[in-house]
């Protein structure tokens, strides 16, 4: 095995490399083209819902509780799957393994289709899962490969790289469906079919360069069945722990409240601009919606580096605080979106505070571990759960409203009381770090 250096830039530059990598789906299946490709689905055989378990429920709903259940077996599977990575110093397998599991059902959906829903709902559902998954190996390495004063820089760097190069992708995409005669393409839905499998290609192929660099921990530790125990007991540890470092108990409760609203914002906002807002045609859909989501992109790479700067100045909670008051405002701006130019507004408000909370939420975490602490995978597994759980929450009450009420803008609107509260449980833990 190669001599590993803690800070040493070629392992942080292969490491934000990997956001290069798996970005891609972040934007193109889970914001952009897939949102769209779904919506078509049902507005073109003249549906707005399908027998969900035997239940007629809306289309926007559907993609809701299959998203919560996505992050509810993320939830449950990564301290397991965690506990095993830190016996075993293996958590390069496992990131592995999720990122093949996520860029094969990507190229999967390319098969999606209203007669065999349930089959392309579980390729959804298994490209979520190794999306997610391996964002839990993915961040546990942050702290074993950076010094606590540079992960601020490197975190924001893996979310500015991954903006850029999915929106490269995007632009290809973009063009594939606009102008596929160039590329030899019969339809619009034609192209967002191979866009799908694109990603999957290019997630699973630059993920290599990362691989080559980033160091694998693997000890002499032999598999057992405490092993596949221990995320669960390493779990409950953490949680015990948590007592005796009050500011990051106080930050992990905030976080957990203030992600549920930001991941289902950042979720549903495809589908929500693709069904709520009035275009003037099915061309226009199409470009405004993917115009809307690279601008939201652009935007946030700018946001990530800016959001750096501001935590340098204020600190990082104040930052966080600042930018959940912002989230507050966007959400009632979205209330009352009709029109494509306002969704646009919108969209940038959101894109320059999107990558911001995102990056500043990871490094604060790392940041707030105690220096003391070898299992970093367990703790970082603790902060993954704590964040599926919410967005569970979230993404199942969003689905609740949207069906019961019929308007998407109710469920945004109700997003508002968790940004509140998080600004609220931010505020306290801010003092807390000043008095401690």
């Amino acid at each position: 095995m190669k001599t590993f250096h803690k800070g040493e830039k070629k392992v942080l530059n292969a490491w934000a490399f990997y956001d290069w990598a798996n970005s891609v789906y972040a934007l193109v299946i889970s914001s952009s083209i897939f949102p769209l490709f779904y919506g078509a689905l049902f507005r073109l055989d003249n549906k707005t819902s399908a027998s969900f378990f035997g239940i007629d429920t809306p289309s926007e709903s559907i993609i809701s509780y299959i998203t919560a259940i996505g992050f509810l077996i993320i939830a449950i599977i990564s301290p397991l799957l965690s506990g095993v990575a830190d016996f075993l110093g293996n958590k390069k397998f496992f990131l592995k393994l999720f990122c093949f599991i996520g860029s094969l059902s990507c190229m999967m959906l390319y098969f999606f289709n209203l007669e065999n829903l349930y089959t392309g709902l579980f390729f959804y559902l298994l490209a979520l899962i190794g999306f997610w998954g391996s964002l839990v190996f993915y961040n546990s390495y942050l702290p074993d490969i950076a010094f606590p004063e540079q992960q601020d820089a490197v975190s924001a760097k893996g979310y500015s790289l991954g903006y850029l190069g999915s929106v490269i992708l995007l632009l290809i995409n973009l063009a594939m469906i606009m102008k596929g005669e160039w590329f030899g393409i019969d339809s619009p839905m034609q192209a967002m079919k191979i866009s799908f499998v694109l990603v999957g290609l290019w997630w699973l192929g630059f993920s290599q360069i990362s691989y080559r660099k980033l160091p694998n921990f693997r000890n002499s530790n032999k598999i057992n069945s405490q092993a596949f125990l221990s995320g669960f007991k390493e779990l409950k540890n953490i949680f015990n722990q948590l007592k005796n470092f009050p500011v990051l108990k106080g930050y992990l409760g905030a976080f957990f409240v203030y992600s549920m609203a930001v991941q289902t914002v950042m979720i549903i906002a495809a589908y929500f601009g693709e069904k709520e807002v009035q275009w003037e045609s099915d061309d226009q859909r199409q470009t405004g919606l993917i115009v809307s989501i690279l601008l939201i992109q652009l935007i946030a790479v700018i946001g990530a580096v800016l959001t750096s700067k501001l935590s340098k100045r204020i600190g990082n909670l104040n930052a966080l605080i600042l930018i959940n008051a912002t989230w507050i405002f966007i959400c009632v701006c979205a209330y009352f979106v009709v029109k494509p130019v306002s969704f646009y507004i919108v969209a940038a408000m959101v894109g320059l505070v999107m990558g911001g909370i995102q990056s500043l939420s990871r490094s604060t975490y790392s940041k707030l571990l105690p220096q003391s602490t070898k299992d970093t995978t367990s703790f970082f597994s603790f902060y993954d759960v704590t964040e599926k759980i919410g967005i569970v929450i979230g993404m199942f009450i969003y689905g609740v409203i949207a069906q019961v009420t019929g308007k998407m803008q109710n469920a945004i609107l109700f997003l508002i009381v968790f940004f509140a509260v998080g600004i609220f449980l931010l505020i306290k833990t801010a003092k807390k770090q000043a008095n401690s």
